[in-house]
């Protein structure tokens, strides 16, 4: 696998998509499975409403604000702490199997590369926050899950970081390092997923990953390079 990066030029951004981008899957998807194999959550109407919203999330369809209303409940009926052992496991289960070598190259080089990495995605932080440690990217801009005493309450806080929300959470990340996506000369991201196309569209080098075939005619069409880091078969 070739990196797609460019020359160092000045002040350098990367961001990553993670689900079907990084990962070799989806984690929203595969944390609802988990917890459906686990009889954590009523395995017929999670299930059946999980397939829904990740059929909605392919073709351009899901309403975020329905869909994390589904999403987080699980949050709101547990304890943090045994929540935590659960994602231990669906760590350990779920996720590290779908982190490819390939995906592991790309992040260690942007590392290296870039004055500032981070993953952008829709999937909250609770899920996601040990997934951006296993790749030792620092910095997660995630859906923020509400919490009160340290506990979920199953709302969102703030604006969910899907599709346009992504470039303003973006801005807000930016701001609260006292920067702006101007400060840099270069700014690229990966993504997998025609959801992802405001933000694609904002930054100077988009990259097309295991790309969707609405991302991949836009990407063809557009001259955007197109990258594979794991097989979609």
């Amino acid at each position: 696998m070739v990196g797609i990066l460019g020359a160092v030029n000045g002040m350098k951004l990367i961001l990553f998509d993670l689900d079907n981008t990084l990962l070799c899957g989806d984690s929203d998807h595969e944390w609802g499975q988990f917890l459906i194999e686990r009889g954590i959550v009523d395995r017929e109407t999670h299930e059946r409403q999980n397939r829904v919203f990740f059929q909605q999330y392919q073709t351009g369809d899901l309403n975020i604000h329905e869909f994390l209303d589904f999403q987080l409940r699980p949050l709101a009926q547990h304890k943090r702490s045994q929540l935590e052992v659960w994602r231990s496991k669906f760590m350990q289960e779920k996720i590290h199997p779908m982190i490819t070598p390939d995906a592991r190259s790309l992040v260690d080089q942007a590392k290296l590369e870039a004055d500032l990495v981070a993953i952008i995605t829709a999937t909250n932080s609770f899920v996601t926050s040990p997934i951006a440690q296993a790749f030792g990217i620092e910095h997660l801009i995630a859906t923020e899950p509400e919490q009160r005493d340290g506990e979920f309450t199953g709302r969102v806080t703030g604006v969910p970081s899907f599709r346009e929300g992504k470039i303003t959470r973006l801005h807000q990340w930016l701001a609260s390092q006292g920067r702006a996506l101007g400060d840099f000369s270069e700014s690229w991201f990966y993504s997998d997923s025609r959801n992802d196309l405001p933000l694609l569209e904002t930054v100077s080098h988009p990259v097309a990953v295991n790309a969707d075939p609405t991302l991949y005619a836009h990407a063809q069409a557009h001259g955007w390079p197109h990258i594979a880091l794991h097989d979609k078969s």
